[in-house]
């Protein structure tokens, strides 16, 4: 199988000053997802944007958009004739990019990349997680004794993803310090500085590329040895593109639902009475089903981005070839004429279309991991702890870009 690694091609960018952070103004006109405000006010950006218009620009990134209303947001993720997967962040335009598959591409080569990955996160297997999962939670908790006060992020949601996506997939989970830097650069510094850029996928390439060969020498039936000796059509898939399945695998496994977790544990911590409700049911109540999937709506971490391949219109909105489109699913959950009342966070929500795991041929094949950390999560933190509230001396810091979501959460235990 042959790759495709984007366009890597020098755009002209004379009238792009890559070094200009000022802080954003004008929300409608030059949108900055890695601006300080967007971590923690995204939500209040998107519904004041979508006041004015359906759809958001910028020029920082070279032309980029960003529809915040279900119907754009839905007609761009749809659309695989004018929007190509091969870019799928925000980015100067000249940034150098790797195929991280299924992810980055696109129909008909994305459905057999997905089907490769899809098998290990089915229902039934993820199913058979959930005892684990649940004492990997409890030594966590167990390892707060005596402990009155802590980072909830740092003791404990930053660690479960890391965790579910070790034991499905065979990655060492030691490594864990050295996935979350690579995640920080990637999102956090890379769409702005192309060195940053070329640094992560250099360590990464490497770091994968070791793992792989070490499994074609030494097989051990894990899902890295099916990547190392992955066939489409009887044919070696290619050797990048097996890198790429890796690191999509890092990158998309860990950050999404650590954000998506502590989000939620954020959330509980200022709402005792939605507590409460819940610690009076069993794990198996509809209400932490309910629960979880409003946390999701409310606080879905993840936006993706599409490169226009073809003039068209979005919301009546022109877009040419070469620009950006940034997929706002958290705007997309906010959006009233999708959700009743959606400003409000209700446990009990029974109507939940929500799209935080996306939409179309890329909806995330990791959503029923995602949903079993989430709900595991949630419970153990929220019966060890019922009384938790947010420490008034700490302060929570909000990571900006791709993946919005908590990197501290200083929370008194209240045991």
């Amino acid at each position: 199988m042959a790759y495709d690694a984007g366009d890597t091609t020098d755009h002209d960018l004379t009238d792009h000053d890559f070094t200009d952070h000022a802080p954003v103004r004008d929300w409608v006109n030059d949108w900055d997802w890695l601006d300080d405000q967007w971590g923690s006010n995204a939500i209040d950006i998107w519904n004041d944007v979508r006041e004015q218009c359906p759809m958001a620009s910028t020029e920082r990134y070279g032309r980029a958009f960003m529809p915040v209303t279900m119907d754009a947001v839905s007609q761009v993720a749809h659309d695989t004739e004018n929007f190509s997967s091969i870019w799928v962040n925000v980015s100067r335009p000249d940034a150098p990019r790797r195929p991280a598959p299924p992810i980055t591409s696109d129909p008909p080569d994305h459905a057999e990349h997905r089907k490769l990955l899809l098998g290990p996160f089915s229902p039934k297997k993820i199913q058979q997680m959930e005892d684990e999962m649940r004492a990997y939670c409890r030594d966590l908790i167990a390892d707060l004794d005596g402990l009155d006060q802590v980072d909830a992020a740092e003791r404990y949601t930053q660690h479960i993803p890391v965790h579910g996506i070790c034991q499905i997939t065979g990655i060492p989970e030691g490594d864990a310090d050295l996935f979350r830097d690579w995640i920080h650069r990637n999102f956090q510094l890379a769409p702005r500085d192309n060195t940053v850029r070329m640094q992560v996928m250099t360590e990464m390439s490497a770091y994968i590329d070791g793992i792989l060969k070490d499994r074609l020498e030494n097989p051990n039936g894990d899902m890295l040895t099916d990547i190392a000796n992955a066939e489409i059509d009887g044919e070696p898939v290619d050797w990048e593109l097996k890198l790429g399945y890796v690191r999509l695998l890092i990158i998309a496994g860990i950050d999404t639902t650590w954000s998506a977790l502590g989000s939620g544990l954020w959330h509980f911590a200022q709402h005792p009475d939605q507590v409460a409700r819940l610690v009076e049911v069993d794990n198996d109540d509809l209400l932490w089903q309910t629960a979880s999937e409003e946390v999701l709506r409310y606080y879905a971490p993840v936006t993706m981005a599409r490169k226009v391949i073809a003039d068209t219109e979005v919301a009546g909105c022109p877009v040419h070839t070469g620009d950006q489109m940034l997929l706002t699913f958290p705007a997309a959950n906010h959006d009233p004429e999708a959700f009743e009342n959606p400003e409000e966070f209700q446990i009990d929500r029974a109507r939940n279309r929500h799209v935080a795991f996306g939409l179309g041929v890329h909806r995330c094949l990791g959503s029923n991991l995602a949903r079993l950390e989430m709900l595991v999560g949630m419970q153990e933190w929220i019966r060890a702890f019922p009384n938790f509230s947010l420490d008034p001396d700490g302060v929570t810091t909000w990571a900006n870009g791709q993946v919005r979501g908590p990197r501290n959460i200083p929370v008194l235990l209240n045991r």
